[in-house]
Formats: structure tokens, C-alpha cells, sequence
């Protein structure tokens, strides 16, 4: 029996293959301990070998041992069973679900700490003690441990591919080479190991290059996006100010009118009440005479009339010798007039400057433009929806559909005179100015219609030829009809080939200055692409020849 002053711990009596506590322990000849069940079933796996070997130790023994119950270690494992001692908590050793577990723990697997290259087994921390301990166990190669040992397998052969197949670029075993990589370029896997990583290391410094390059891209940007908000930032609040000065004066122009038509109405007013107090005493003079004259006209003494009738029947002169002329109604309505004719000066002013305004900011570009898209989805998800300008149309021409449909008719249409009227060619202008990326699609029938990208500057009243959309450096247009696609721009004629469609869809990109027509059908087909330099904001237009012709804006889908 043990002494009570030793202290009986259930860690100091485990069995290293089943890691428990021992149970009917028994002892083999190299001095090792294990559980009755746990060794007998060591040896039985180990009989198709001819020999048996200890678990720990690896000692073998030609004739398997025979299991004795080890009574001393019995006693031992009961006596610390009738302690009462708690079971130890879980070894933290335990394997998780993520972890990869000890192939030679038998019961209670615990995790491998390393996993050896040569034995294809991953070991736990006690068993892999002998892997440092025997002197022909430490050059085996151990890593991290893995679940894939098996893929180090030949599934062929089942044996450990220790070779490299530069023919067929994977690796394989010893009987592979003399099998079905017979006269195929061969390494050792650990001479192609050593080519690679020094590929991976070339790799690498291409990586952490790449890397260097892009972070220097980074701060780049970085910088161009603070450059760009303090640029903004300065644009914004010096446009405020220039605005508000604005403001300013249009308030101060508005106070001085006000002030001078008050000044003036108290002006006129004080005439008009001056000349009327005059009159209205001359009145109050007139109706005292003609009181003394009605008296003097009933008095019965003939020659007290006769004495007093002359200085009684003198009047004074009339403060107006004439009737007052008063001007017709209109008093201060010409100024209303001036200031209304002033504001859609200004209104023109803001208008046409604002699209400058408008411009020059689109035109501000840090980067290059994505590429034009390259299918109908990708260009539809820059569809603009434009209509046609009433104002532009000449009198032939037909605005239906919320103005995005045009025709040509036989007879005038009831449109009002306009600077902006197209009044000899067939032609009229989109109301929207196109200055960003943006795409279109037009639904034509007729003989011929010209789809037109044009400024706004463009001629509107002569007879002259190049005046038409495509007859000058201002428009460029691409003529549909029954045959064919021509392209016209600044006298410049291009006979284009493409399938023949109803539809046809324009790309526009101002600030790349790409243009470019497509024939849409159940494919986009590329018609004509222009790459310029865009000055201005540009519009769309169309041109027309015969009667009948019409022309679609289509709200593409």
C-alpha cells in the first residue's frame, strides 16, 4: 500500500495508447505499462509482421509477449480510484473539429503537434517524443500538421511520391517512372521544390514590387482626390461670392428703380394735386360769383342792377385757359416693361452661359474614361432620354409623343416666329445639351432620315448648302435609308456598310470625344465610331427630305 504522504495523481498512471487511466495494467518486457485491452490489440494488429514492437519505445520482440497483470500498478490505479479524486478536465490537448488529430492514439485522440513526411503519420506531443529521441527517427521531416498526408500517397502504387514528373507537371512514385512516366523528364521532388521556390521567390518580389507601385498609386489618388476637394472647395466658394455679388447688384438695381419711381410718382403726384387745389379754388371763385350774379338777377330796382351788374359780371382769368389732356393709362408701365425686357436679357445670358459653366465643369477629368461599352445592356445604362425643341422645328415638321416624335407634313404646322427656327432645311434640335457620356436609339421609317450630333451654333436661316447637318465642321450625321448607311461630315461623304435596321443607337462620350452610330437589332452592330476634340455642348437633331418621313426618340429598355 502506498504511503499516505504520497500524493496519488491520475496524470502520473495513464496508458500512452489510450491516454485514459490504466485499466487491469500489465507490464511488457522493455518495463513499458499499458491496459490489458489496449496492448493485446497492439500486438494483434502487429501479427501479420512476425514481430511485435512496444508502442513507446518501438523495442521489438520476436515472440509476441505474454501479458501478465501488473499487481503493484493495480493496487496503485485502485487506491487512487478509492480517493475519490475528481477526473481530470479535459486535456486541452483534445482535438476540435478544425484540428488534425494523432493517428496513433487509439481511444481519445488527441491534436497533433507535427506531422512527418517520411512515416505519413501526424503525431501528438507524447508521441512524438520518440521522433527526438531515436537517433533514426529524427531525420524524418516533420511540419505543421496536415490532413492531406494521404495526398502524398500514390494511388497507383500506394507509395510515398517522392518524385516530380516535368513532363506531365505532377508528382508521382518510384514505380510511376518504370511504369506509365516511363522516359518522362524526372526529378526529385525535392530538387523541383528547390527550382520553384526560387521561382516563388522571383514571385514574391514581383508581388511586393507590384505592391510598392500600386501604394504609391494609392497616395497618388489620395492626393488627386485632396487637390480635386480643395479645388472644388475654392470653386464653390468663390462662385458664391461672385453669385451673391450679383445678387447684390440686382437688389441694389431693384432698390434704385424703386427709389426713382417713388421719387418720381411723389413728383407727379404733387403737380396733379398743385393744379388741382388751383382749379378747385377757381371753382369755389365761380360758384361765389354766379351766387351774387342769381342774387343781383332777382333784384326789382332797375337801376341798382344797372350800377352793379358790370363789377359783378367781370370774372378772373381761369387758371388753364383749355381743358387739362390727361396721357393714356400707362403712367409707369413702361418701366415694368424695361425691367421685364432686362431680365430675359439677363435670363438669355444666365441660359447660354450656364451651358459654358456646365461644360467647363464636365470637363474637369483626373481620369480616363472607362471604355466604350460592349454590349446593347452595358450602353443602356447611359440612356438619355431627349426631346425635341419645338423652337428649332421648321414649319413642315410634326412634334408628337411628348415632343420625341417627328414627321414630315404636307401642310405648315401653326409654330410662332423664333430666332432658334430652322426655316429652309427639314431639321430640328434636341431641347437637352449633351455634354456627359450618354446613349440613344432612334426608330426611323420613311425613305431617308439623317440622324444628327450638331452645336447649337449651327445656321438656321440660309439658303446655303451648308447649312445642312453633315455640310459643315458643326454636325456630324449618319443617313439612313432602305440600301444603306452614309456618313456625313464638313462636305465629307463615307458609304458604310452594316446590316440594314429600323433602329439605330448613338454612343456618345463628350469629354473622350468619341461618337459612334450602331445598327441595333437583336445584336449591335458598329456602323461608324469619330474621335474628335467636343468645343461645345452638343445636340441632337434629324434632317429630313420627302413627305412621310418620321423620326422616334425610342425610351430604350
Amino acid at each position: 500500500m502506498p504511503h499516505k504522504g504520497v500524493q496519488l495523481d491520475r496524470e502520473n498512471f495513464p496508458c500512452s495508447i489510450c491516454l485514459d487511466l490504466l485499466k487491469d495494467p500489465v507490464t511488457i518486457p522493455c518495463g513499458h505499462s499499458y491496459c490489458m485491452n489496449c496492448i493485446k490489440t497492439h500486438f494483434d494488429e502487429e501479427d501479420w509482421k512476425g514481430t511485435h514492437s512496444c508502442p513507446q519505445c518501438r523495442k521489438t520482440f520476436i515472440l509476441r509477449p505474454v501479458l501478465e497483470k501488473n499487481v503493484i500498478l493495480a493496487a496503485l490505479v485502485e487506491e487512487l480510484k478509492k480517493t475519490g479524486l475528481q477526473a481530470a478536465p479535459a486535456d486541452h490537448c483534445n482535438t476540435g473539429p478544425e484540428d488534425v488529430a494523432c493517428d496513433v492514439c487509439t481511444r481519445r485522440k488527441r491534436k497533433a503537434i507535427k506531422s512527418c513526411l517520411f512515416c505519413l503519420v501526424s503525431y501528438c506531443e507524447k508521441h512524438l517524443q520518440h521522433h527526438y529521441d531515436s537517433p533514426s527517427l529524427k531525420k524524418h521531416k516533420l511540419v505543421a500538421p496536415s490532413k492531406k498526408l494521404q495526398e502524398n500517397i500514390c494511388s497507383r502504387h500506394d507509395e510515398v511520391m517522392k518524385i516530380f514528373c516535368r513532363t506531365d507537371q505532377q508528382s508521382i512514385c518510384y514505380l510511376c517512372t518504370v511504369d506509365e512516366h516511363k522516359g518522362h523528364e524526372t526529378v526529385p521532388a525535392a530538387a523541383e521544390r528547390t527550382e520553384k521556390q526560387k521561382e516563388l521567390e522571383v514571385r514574391r518580389l514581383n508581388i511586393q514590387q507590384r505592391i510598392q507601385e500600386r501604394e504609391k498609386d494609392v497616395k497618388l489618388l489620395q492626393q488627386e482626390v485632396e487637390a480635386i476637394n480643395g479645388s472644388a472647395d475654392k470653386a464653390v466658394e468663390d462662385s458664391e461670392k461672385m453669385f451673391t455679388e450679383l445678387i447684390r447688384l440686382i437688389q441694389k438695381r431693384s432698390s434704385d428703380v424703386k427709389q426713382q419711381v417713388r421719387s418720381q410718382q411723389e413728383t407727379e403726384v404733387s403737380r396733379v394735386k398743385e393744379l388741382q387745389e388751383k382749379l378747385e379754388q377757381e371753382i369755389a371763385e365761380l360758384k361765389r360769383k354766379d351766387g351774387q350774379l342769381e342774387q343781383l338777377s332777382h333784384t326789382e330796382d332797375h337801376t341798382l342792377f344797372l350800377h352793379n351788374y358790370p363789377s359783378l359780371s367781370a370774372l378772373s382769368e381761369s387758371t388753364h385757359s383749355s381743358s387739362i389732356n390727361i396721357r393714356p393709362l400707362r403712367y409707369f408701365e413702361d418701366v415694368t416693361a424695361a425691367v421685364s425686357k432686362t431680365r430675359d436679357k439677363l435670363q438669355d445670358i444666365l441660359r447660354e452661359e450656364w451651358t459654358n459653366i456646365s461644360l467647363t465643369v464636365t470637363e474637369v477629368d483626373v481620369l480616363l474614361s472607362p471604355p466604350e461599352p460592349k454590349t446593347r445592356a452595358g450602353f443602356l445604362k447611359y440612356s438619355h432620354e431627349i426631346t425635341l425643341d419645338p423652337n428649332t422645328a421648321h414649319k413642315y415638321l410634326l412634334l408628337t409623343k411628348s415632343n420625341r416624335k417627328v414627321k414630315v407634313m404636307k401642310e405648315q404646322q401653326s409654330f410662332s416666329d423664333h430666332p432658334d427656327r430652322f426655316t429652309v432645311w427639314y431639321q430640328v434640335l434636341s431641347r437637352e445639351s449633351l455634354t456627359e457620356r450618354c446613349y440613344w436609339e432612334v426608330e426611323w421609317r420613311g425613305v431617308g432620315v439623317r440622324v444628327a450630333v450638331t452645336y447649337k451654333n449651327i445656321s438656321r436661316a440660309s439658303w446655303g448648302k451648308e447649312r445642312l447637318f453633315g455640310n459643315n465642321d458643326k454636325s456630324w450625321v449618319l443617313h439612313c435609308d432602305t440600301n444603306s448607311y452614309t456618313f456625313f461630315h464638313n462636305k465629307v461623304q463615307t458609304v458604310l456598310s452594316g446590316p440594314q435596321s429600323s433602329r439605330v443607337g448613338v454612343y456618345l462620350d463628350h469629354r473622350a470625344g468619341i461618337l459612334s452610330f450602331y445598327s441595333v437589332s437583336e445584336t449591335m452592330t458598329l456602323l461608324h465610331r469619330v474621335q474628335t476634340t467636343f468645343t461645345q455642348p452638343l445636340y441632337a437633331g434629324f434632317r429630313f427630305w420627302l413627305d412621310g418621313d418620321t423620326a422616334e426618340l425610342i425610351k430604350a429598355k
